[in-house]
């Protein structure tokens, strides 16, 4: 994740969080990197001074009480606020990782497994979410970030309690993303349901297969009118086939042709078994696709040549966080090297350099080499080294990224082409 430094006009501290960078902005603050006393990273979001008023000091102070309700493994953690200081805060947790519509963009649409995995993972934590008697409300790929955990559901500022009458917005007021949002919020309804966050999940899977979502228009007016208009079916072009059930169905017109979050997950299950995957599998295998690739563009954005407006990498504020391991399953070991000439590696470390399991700390991704974390050939028993070798690296392990994987293929292709197997 980059982070833009503070400008002068910005606080220095909010609380008891010192703030060291700008996470992003939009319509009613700016949200901030903090850090508590003790060194726990926080996104602490800020109402703009210009828009300081006590209607929304008012929404703010609800929109804290809620967050301290909710709670769930995928839902970022509420730390702290104060809805009456004279710039009103609240801080919750952070993840160290893109939102899923920068994750599309960036790098294209996941593949249809890790999509129902994805779509597994999130249902749960919306069930969840229900239970506790509420409703996101505004669900899009902006508001999922793809941690080194996995992914997590961040702004609950829309957030409502179902089969209520009581609502944090005015009579005939529609609040909310027109591209996720279900035909019945659009239009009015009230009160909402469950169904909605069905619908808004639906949305976000078809995005993140295909890049784009069930109604596109040049205008917000445009949308909410395709959403709102029996007529007019969800554009499901490009979704893979084991998908187009599922998001048919989460897609549907009618609130009470929806299925049940319960359903939507073992719908997903069943889309990820087929495949020959256990849904645990599929869930490790989405962390690790989505963490190599931030891994690869922080590593490129984070370059000593880089001429790109002045960015600051959150590893460079903090300590990295090491990639989460994959089981053997998901990474088979490299088989033996045959006696063949060794071929030329791309990076060359000097003996001392220190293992990648054995540092304390992590290299910064603009230290790292193209293929560090490689599993190294080494001697075979009984064979003396050659005089040319270099001298005997530490044992390296198999790190998560794309350009590992790559550059493993790369040592497969060259051993093979002149070994008997």
């Amino acid at each position: 994740m980059q982070i833009t430094p503070l400008s002068p006009e910005d606080p220095v501290s909010l609380g008891d969080f010192e703030l060291l960078g700008r996470i992003g902005q939009g319509g009613m603050g700016q949200v901030f990197l903090g850090e508590s006393p003790g060194g726990e990273p926080a996104a602490v979001k800020v109402i703009k001074p210009s828009v300081v008023d006590s209607e929304s000091r008012q929404r703010f102070a609800q929109e804290i009480e809620v967050l301290k309700t909710i709670w769930g493994p995928r839902i970022a953690a509420f730390l702290g606020a104060d809805a009456e200081a004279e710039q009103p805060w609240l801080a919750t947790e952070h993840v160290d990782g893109p939102d899923l519509a920068r994750h599309v963009k960036s790098h294209g649409p996941l593949p249809s497994v890790l999509t129902a995995a994805l779509g597994a993972v999130l249902a749960e934590a919306l069930s969840a979410v229900h239970t506790q008697g509420l409703l996101h409300r505004d669900l899009k790929p902006a508001n999922l970030l793809l941690g080194p955990n996995g992914p997590m559901i961040i702004d609950f500022g829309l957030v409502a309690f179902t089969e209520s009458h009581v609502s944090l917005t005015a009579p005939n007021q529609v609040v909310g993303t027109p591209i996720c949002m279900a035909p019945e919020q659009a239009a009015g309804v009230k009160p909402l349901t469950a169904a909605v966050d069905v619908y808004a999940l639906g949305a976000v899977l078809l995005f993140a297969a295909t890049g784009h979502y069930p109604h596109e228009a040049a205008t917000p007016y445009m949308v909410f009118h395709l959403v709102t208009d029996p007529g007019t079916a969800p554009d499901l072009s490009g979704a893979p086939s084991e998908l187009v059930p599922l998001l048919t169905g989460m897609l549907a017109q009618n609130a009470e042709d929806r299925p049940s979050l319960t359903d939507v997950v073992q719908q997903c299950r069943a889309v990820v078994e087929a495949q020959g995957m256990k849904i645990a599998q599929a869930r490790r295998r989405l962390t690790a696709h989505t963490a190599g690739q931030q891994h690869e563009a922080a590593t490129a954005d984070t370059s000593p040549r880089s001429t790109a407006a002045p960015t600051v990498a959150f590893e460079d504020l903090r300590t990295v966080t090491a990639q989460p391991a994959q089981d053997a399953q998901d990474a088979p070991p490299l088989p033996p090297s045959p006696q063949v000439p060794e071929p030329t590696m791309v990076d060359t470390p000097g003996p001392t350099a220190p293992t990648v399991r054995d540092a304390p700390e992590p290299a910064l991704p603009s230290q790292a080499s193209p293929s560090e974390g490689v599993q190294r050939e080494q001697p075979t028993p009984g064979r003396p080294p050659k005089a040319s070798r270099r001298p005997k690296e530490p044992t390296r392990t198999l790190r998560h990224s794309v350009q590992a994987r790559k550059t493993a293929e790369q040592l497969r292709t060259a051993y093979a082409a002149l070994a008997p197997f």
